[in-house]
């Protein structure tokens, strides 16, 4: 029996170098109509398929803090070879040249200018960020230790490359419509050798209030770098919002009371402002795999849809 992934769409019979023109196409020529998301790197269009399938399509901004070039090849080298459930899939690019008038030195001239597009799997649900804050959901705390175990499962993989996300925070954070979290936008990664552990930048890019005090102050990079960001993610998505313990439900609540501390001593450790005292990512995967195990040994029943309510 065939599986979804099994199934062949028009997507899956295209080239991976997609034609600036069906692009334009597919996003009615980049219409404010389908615009699903803006960013300091560039903006997210919905583009339509001919079979009805939705794909997200970035068209990467000329004025972004770092080379448009160096943004397109940092997502296609980081990404495009590798599956994981919780990263997300880039299924195709452009990086096409057009004719274009542009001035140069007080002249108008004629150059070729590069477009460069990133197309993605579409995922409805949105960011974390939309669901935990701009339009906050009634997310319910086995959602949210799913979507913290989900991320950290995909730091992991990454890790192994390695590759160094640079830039996590809730926005690059998009959920499936299970609420599977999968790391995106990977304009600022970068991918070590396999003996390489560090490495320093004099330019210093990200997102401010999520960036390892290591690399804001020195331009330091490691994996810790990531694990710094991570203990933020882990901290907001646990106490993004209030909950009421039902009064009649003492197990249910040590339960969760045990998960949400585990989280919180693993998002306060990953904060450190030591970077060598950060945990590594196996061990918060490891310590988050034994926090669910703990539900089957204990033989704890719980309302995990909505304990909290």
């Amino acid at each position: 029996m065939n599986t979804e992934d099994d199934k062949q769409t028009v997507l899956s019979t295209l080239p991976k170098d997609l034609p600036l023109d069906f692009l334009k196409t597919i996003t009615d020529q980049f219409s404010d109509n389908r615009v699903i998301g803006k960013g300091a790197f560039g903006t997210v269009y919905t583009g339509t398929m001919p079979d009805g399938q939705t794909i997200a399509v970035k068209k990467l901004a000329e004025n972004a803090p770092i080379a448009r070039d160096k943004i397109f090849n940092n997502e296609v080298q980081n990404i495009m070879a590798y599956r994981h459930e919780n990263i997300v899939k880039l299924v195709g690019f452009c990086h096409e040249g057009q004719k274009k008038v542009v001035l140069n030195n007080g002249r108008y001239i004629v150059a070729d200018v590069y477009e460069g597009l990133l197309c993605y799997e579409y995922l409805p649900k949105g960011s974390l960020q939309k669901n935990l804050f701009d339009k906050p959901i009634n997310m319910a705390w086995d959602t949210r230790f799913k979507i913290i175990k989900g991320i950290c499962d995909g730091l992991l993989f990454l890790h192994r490359i390695p590759i160094i996300h640079m830039d996590l925070k809730p926005q690059n954070i998009l959920l499936a419509n299970n609420m599977t979290p999968k790391i995106a936008d990977f304009g600022l990664s970068r991918l070590f050798g396999q003996e390489q552990t560090r490495a320093n930048t004099q330019n210093v890019v990200g997102s401010y209030g999520y960036i390892a005090p290591e690399y804001l102050y020195r331009g330091e990079i490691s994996t810790q770098s990531d694990i710094y960001s991570l203990g933020l993610l882990i901290i907001e998505t646990t106490t993004g919002e209030k909950n009421t313990p039902k009064q009649n439900e003492p197990s249910a609540r040590e339960f969760i009371e045990r998960e949400v501390t585990v989280c919180i001593e693993i998002g306060l450790e990953c904060v450190d402002i030591d970077r060598k005292k950060r945990p590594s990512i196996e061990s918060i995967v490891e310590r988050l795999g034994r926090c669910c195990a703990n539900l089957t040994m204990d033989g704890i029943e719980m309302d995990r849809d909505n304990p909290f309510v």
